[in-house]
């Protein structure tokens, strides 16, 4: 099982993520280090992994904000072999591109997550995801309702070859992962390598997502707690 550490940003801060309550996210207060520096914070979580890939979610992106891009800059910049999955709310391709733009030099190692909350259309999804190596998808949802207004979760034909599973209001909240979810994206393009979000409490939870089908995890709270051991390779 791959572990895929997670940093979310929120005003220029790594801030703790709570079952998807977006508002009330407080800056992060971490086992692997001190305070809520998002470089400090980032190169924790590789170190502690033993990872060369980072997922972020903006958060002031994904409420309506700017993003930061300054922020995501930064991180590159501090850690030059990083693989940084980005989920920026993108509605499309162009966001990307300026996105891009903005943070200059590294910018290419940012792989767009883009998201079923996020894209505006099935023909973005088309777009977006037409390089089936060059992205990810995240199919969200929330207490058992799908975030999808563009009709992502019923167009497997239009998956790229990496895939979220993100069940929100486990995010934080040491309920476990959702297995169930998993096993249903499975069963719509097995031949996807599935990652999962949100509920993992411990060493157990990983290997019964394994079994269960996925390739990996984003974690952040286990990490943070000190729940999980450091990856040694």
């Amino acid at each position: 099982m791959l572990l895929i550490p997670v940093i979310d940003l929120m005003r220029g801060h790594a801030v703790r993520a709570v079952r998807g309550d977006r508002a009330s996210y407080k800056p992060v207060v971490s086992t692997l280090c001190e305070g809520s520096d998002p470089v400090t914070v980032a190169r924790a979580l590789c170190e502690h992994c033993d990872s060369t890939r980072l997922y972020a979610a903006d958060l002031d992106a994904l409420t309506g904000g700017q993003v930061q891009a300054d922020v995501l800059g930064r991180i590159l910049r501090a850690l030059p072999a990083l693989e940084f999955w980005v989920d920026a709310g993108f509605a499309d391709l162009a966001a990307v591109r300026q996105l891009r733009e903005r943070i200059g030099a590294g910018a290419q190692r940012i792989v767009p997550i883009f998201a079923s909350e996020s894209l505006r259309s099935r023909a973005q999804l088309a777009a977006c995801c037409a390089d089936r190596e060059a992205c990810v998808l995240s199919l969200d949802r929330r207490d058992g309702q799908r975030l999808d207004a563009a009709g992502c979760w019923e167009a497997p034909e239009l998956w790229p070859s990496r895939v979220i599973v993100m069940t929100l209001e486990r995010v934080g909240a040491d309920a476990g992962p959702d297995l169930t979810t998993l096993r249903e994206v499975q069963s719509r393009a097995p031949g996807v390598s599935l990652v999962g979000a949100g509920g993992i409490r411990h060493a157990a939870d990983l290997a019964a997502a394994e079994a269960a089908g996925a390739h990996a995890w984003l974690v952040a709270s286990a990490l943070h707690d000190g729940r999980l051991p450091p990856v040694r390779r």
